[in-house]
């Protein structure tokens, strides 16, 4: 028997419509700069938005059967803050779809609207052409192998560092504040003394030594907190029954503490890798002569003035879109086995 929802009281169903009307009015404010009006159109005339608010409220609240308060209860079936999780993904994605349409321009199109053209010159030109200016093919493949090195590395120190910490030893607190102290120091502090320590030394930085050191000063503090978490929700009965039934710490860890955990340690991989695949500020100081992705298309934001820049995005969306994809599946898989 399903209980019945209990009534919305008036001030409830006010914050309800003025929420609603509120995140219309931020995307207009948002996306008009992205729109191709004309040149007298800019952000100046939406002074008037709060008197448009107020407006937009009051036809919401006194003429229910407008379009917008059909979204209102569209929303409202979608059980109050799921409807503005999905807002909040239309306004984190919505600027991709303008991307991703101005990488579909012919040879002659430009950075802004209108379009010129419709076609896949740009995703050619960059694949299987040599670039003018820019390496984005090397640039996509050094990152791509930074991610993997660093997604590795931060799994087996932040497991390590989980296991230590199941264990009450002299120094943990200190250890335990000195490895999440990196997080509060700013980023560009953090490349700055790593370059700075390796001139020192008379090191040469390079994006698979300093650089990775920089982005695990980032990633490892992050990692290890997740498996803290992970292990403090970690049933030990388990453990017990495996050394019952006679296995060692060695069997006990492969077979039955690493099988319950695999899940969550992709999650840690996954999160290990996107973080230093779209790394910029750590790595600016530290990269050396040749740019990971993020630095190299910050440097062709100043001398590229065609949708080039424009089909990187959408690929790298892409393939960002896919990581999640595989590491959904793998979650699922592991999650199946247990």
């Amino acid at each position: 028997m399903s209980v019945p929802e209990p009534e919305r009281s008036p001030l409830q169903t006010w914050l309800a419509h003025a929420g609603v009307a509120g995140v219309v009015l931020l995307g207009v404010y948002l996306y008009t700069p992205l729109l191709p009006l004309p040149e007298t159109t800019s952000l100046g005339q939406l002074v008037l938005l709060p008197f448009c608010f107020v407006v937009l409220f009051s036809l919401i609240r006194f003429y229910p059967l407008l379009p917008l308060a059909l979204l209102t209860t569209a929303l409202e079936k979608l059980r109050g803050l799921g409807a503005f999780f999905w807002l909040f993904v239309l306004f984190l994605y919505g600027p991709f779809s303008v991307i991703f349409l101005l990488s579909l321009q012919g040879r002659t199109g430009g950075l802004t609207f209108p379009m010129r053209g419709f076609s896949l010159y740009w995703f050619d030109s960059l694949l299987f052409q040599e670039q003018r200016v820019g390496d984005y093919g090397g640039s996509f493949q050094r990152s791509l192998l930074l991610g993997a090195i660093v997604a590795v590395c931060t799994l087996v120190f932040s497991l390590l560092g989980g296991l230590a910490f199941r264990q009450n030893f002299r120094g943990a607190r200190f250890i335990f504040y000195l490895t999440i102290a990196s997080l509060v120091v700013p980023s560009i502090l953090v490349s700055l003394g790593i370059g700075a320590a390796f001139n020192m030394l008379s090191w040469e930085t390079n994006w698979l030594t300093s650089t990775l050191g920089a982005h695990l000063t980032w990633t490892i503090p992050f990692a290890f907190l997740i498996v803290l978490g992970v292990f403090n929700r970690f049933n030990p009965a388990y453990e017990e029954a495996a050394r019952d039934l006679g296995a060692g710490d060695v069997q006990t860890f492969w077979h039955v503490i690493l099988p319950l955990i695999a899940p969550s340690l992709i999650g840690v991989a996954i999160l290990g890798f996107t973080l230093s695949y779209d790394e910029f500020t750590r790595s600016s100081l530290v990269a050396g002569g040749e740019n990971t992705l993020p630095l190299e298309i910050f440097g062709m934001t100043t001398n590229v003035t065609n949708p080039s820049m424009y089909a990187i995005g959408t690929l790298t969306t892409l393939f960002s879109l896919a990581l999640v994809a595989l590491a959904l599946a793998a979650f699922r898989f592991f999650s199946r086995r247990r």
